[in-house]
Order: structure tokens, then C-alpha cells, then sequence
């Protein structure tokens, strides 16, 4: 694997920060993810299982999904023996990565001056919302936060309504930015020999894909706004309902060529003849009347069908498919983008993995489960530390480890 060899300390929570060392677990790294059993990582509370079912805080799907393939041990770095302890395993690491705000790494003295006297060849990758600097600094920053600020939501929603978050798509883009950075690190470490300070904020990777509304009003003074379901240059651009409860055909038609081939489809209906319609500036001045004859044809059918009949006819099509059916899709399945995790808790299950391939890989991405809290405690401990069973003992009773939150 490309970065077998690498050792990653994950003091990642939530989203953003755990996908992106999941990626580099993926990809072959030894990532030890780092929670305490007073504060885990809050992703694991975002349970299928209510509180009254014992271990319900190892039952969190996208926690399962942004944390495979790696190592997990507690340690209470609030406390100096924590921190001491941490340190320690700074000195065989290559990589230490973090998303919190800014301020915590500080208060725990673990930010660049500290990790790096311990170890000059140690690479920091600090994921902070809005940066290390600024007056929002120390701002805590989320994926929902990001799309109102970058202008995502501005444009997302219906024209008379209010916006609406397009939810989640900001912290895997942050996260891949982040994998882009360290991996560049790394590659600059072989040459240098010298560790690196990665700074990667959200914001920042947000505004690289909100950044059509900036552009065009710096072209053309035009404020973009919210339009539904329908674009700039596709026409008809939209979701019909079809028969059965919430089933929907998802159609965008971006030339003429296109137009004619749904057209037949339709099988050539009067209406469809207005000249008019035969261009794209057409087509959408009549977008509302070419809504009511699709819907009208789509009302009676099945959209899954539709949607592959449509397609295997070279037009735009597509069933819109809600989340219990997205691991069944054909194509993925064919592509084995997703892959059994057998947990020791939840049993097996499919999660998504990595989107690309190597042509001379094909064992898979998912090296092992995501970890329960403090499973490879006493594994990670001796290996880096070579702490014996007496001091691991007295580090559990003291609760600077341990295998289950606080308080549950």
C-alpha cells in the first residue's frame, strides 16, 4: 500500500478530521485514532441505539464509515500524564492531525513548537473551520455552518422559499484537501528531511466549490438565486413524481439532440411540435408547461424502469434512490465501491470506501473495523510505549484510559 509504513496520531472528531485519516488508514497508513473516555469522539452519540442499550455509543453509521481501518485507544490529555504520554508517541509518528478549534491544541500544548522539539521530523496537519488566525479563529466550525457562509445555501432551495443547507458536503471535501496537503508533506519530507506545519480551514475548501456565484457576479453583476430543481443551461431540468409514494425520475436535458431523443421517447406528443422548443432558450421559457406534460406522463409509471429506459436511449435519466438502497446500486456494487465491515459489536455491514482504483490493487480498502473505544489500548500502549500489564493497569484504574465512556 502507498503509506504502509506511516503512523498517524488522530485527534480527529466528527466528520471532517476522521475522514480524512481514514483515507490515509485506507490508503495504508497506521492511523491511531485518539478519544478519551471522558470526551469520545461526539460522532459515536449519533447512535441507531437509544441510551438504555448498553454499548448503544458503538452504534453510529457515519462514525463506522470515517473510521475504518484504524487503531483506537483512549487518553485523557487534559491531564499531564495524558499529554506526557502522547508526546511520547509523537516520537515514532509521522503524522499528527487534529480538527478541533484552534484554542485546544494550545491549552494542551500540543501545537507546532511542542510536537515538533520532540520530534523534528513530524508533520502537523491542523484542520481548524476558519483558520489559526482572525476574529473567527476560535469560531467552531460545521458542514451546516460552511453552506451558509460560502453562499451554498443561498442558492439551494426553491425560489419562493427560504435556502437550504445542501447538508454534509463540506467536511469530505475538507477532509480531501487535508489527505492532499499531508500527502504532499510527506513527499516533501523525503526530500527535506525536516517535518512540515499543514494548515487546512473549511471555509477555505468550501469557497473552491461555492465559487460559480462569485465568479459570475464578478462577470456579470448577477446575484445567483434559488431555482429548485432546475439549472442555467439544462431544460427540462427537473424530479417528476411518479407512480408509487416518493418515486421520482430525475431528468436534465442539456441539448437539442437530447430534446429530440426524449421527444420520441414521449412518443412524439403534439405539444412537443411547437417549434419553439426546439432551442434551449425555448425550452426554458416554456419550463413549466414541458413540467406539466412530463409529470402527466410520468404519473402512471414506474421511475426505476423510466429512468433506465430513458438512459439506455443516451438521455439524462436517473431514479432518485433514498438511503436505504444506495449500497444495492448495480454499478457500485460491480465496482465493489462499498465493503463488508465485520464489527465486533454491530456485525457486518456495508460501508462506502475509497472512490478510485489502482490497477494492481484489488484486495480492498477496508483494513479493519472502525474501533470500539479504547479497543487497542493495551496493543498500542506496549508496542509504542512498551508500558507493561502493571502500568497499564494503574493507567485504567486511574481513568487516563479505559473502554467506556464516562458516565454511561
Amino acid at each position: 500500500m502507498p503509506l504502509e509504513g506511516i503512523r498517524v496520531l488522530d485527534l480527529t472528531a466528527w466528520w471532517a478530521g476522521p475522514a480524512a485519516t481514514t483515507m490515509l488508514a485506507n490508503l495504508g497508513a497506521d492511523v491511531i485514532k485518539i478519544e478519551s473516555i471522558t470526551r469520545p469522539d461526539f460522532m459515536r452519540y449519533t447512535s441507531v441505539k437509544p441510551p438504555t442499550f448498553d454499548g448503544w455509543w458503538e452504534w453510529a453509521p457515519l462514525y463506522h464509515g470515517a473510521n475504518n481501518s484504524k487503531r483506537g485507544i483512549t487518553l485523557d490529555l487534559t491531564r499531564p500524564e495524558g499529554r506526557a504520554l502522547l508526546l511520547r508517541m509523537c516520537e515514532s509518528a509521522d503524522v499528527i492531525l487534529d480538527n478541533f478549534t484552534p484554542r485546544v491544541m494550545e491549552q494542551f500544548e500540543l501545537d507546532w513548537e511542542h510536537v515538533s522539539a520532540v520530534n523534528p521530523r513530524l508533520i502537523q496537519v491542523r484542520m481548524p473551520a476558519y483558520g489559526l488566525g482572525g476574529p473567527w479563529r476560535d469560531r467552531t466550525g460545521f458542514a451546516q455552518t460552511m453552506e451558509a457562509i460560502t453562499g451554498m445555501a443561498w442558492v439551494t432551495g426553491w425560489p419562493d422559499g427560504p435556502p437550504v443547507i445542501p447538508r454534509g458536503t463540506c467536511d469530505p471535501l475538507a477532509a480531501q484537501h487535508a489527505v492532499f496537503a499531508t500527502l504532499l508533506a510527506l513527499r516533501d519530507r523525503e526530500e527535506s528531511g525536516e517535518g512540515r506545519f499543514v494548515e487546512v480551514t473549511m471555509i477555505e475548501a468550501a469557497l473552491n466549490i461555492a465559487a460559480e456565484q462569485l465568479a459570475e457576479y464578478g462577470a456579470t453583476g448577477e446575484v445567483l438565486g434559488r431555482t429548485g430543481n432546475r439549472g442555467a443551461a439544462a431544460a427540462p431540468q427537473n424530479l417528476y413524481a411518479c407512480e408509487g409514494h416518493e418515486e421520482w425520475l430525475a431528468l436534465a436535458i442539456e441539448t437539442d439532440e437530447q430534446w429530440d431523443r426524449l421527444r420520441e421517447f414521449l412518443g412524439t406528443p403534439t405539444w412537443a411540435d411547437d417549434a419553439a422548443l426546439n432551442t434551449a432558450d425555448g425550452r426554458q421559457a416554456a419550463h413549466d408547461q414541458i413540467d406539466e406534460e412530463i409529470e402527466r406522463f410520468c404519473k402512471d409509471r414506474d421511475a426505476s424502469t423510466l429512468a433506465m429506459d430513458l438512459a439506455a436511449q443516451g438521455i439524462p435519466a436517473g431514479y432518485v434512490t433514498d438511503g436505504r438502497d444506495i449500497a444495492f446500486n448495480p454499478q457500485m456494487l460491480h465496482r465493489g465501491f462499498f465493503e463488508v465491515e465485520d464489527h465486533p459489536v454491530t456485525g457486518p455491514h456495508n460501508i462506502p470506501t475509497v472512490p478510485f482504483r489502482y490497477a494492481r490493487h484489488d484486495n480492498g480498502w477496508v483494513h479493519r473495523p472502525a474501533p470500539t473505544l479504547g479497543q487497542h489500548n493495551d496493543e498500542v500502549l506496549r508496542e509504542l510505549l512498551g508500558l507493561s500489564d502493571d502500568e497499564l493497569a494503574a493507567l485504567r484504574a486511574d481513568q487516563l484510559i479505559g473502554e467506556r465512556p464516562v458516565g454511561v
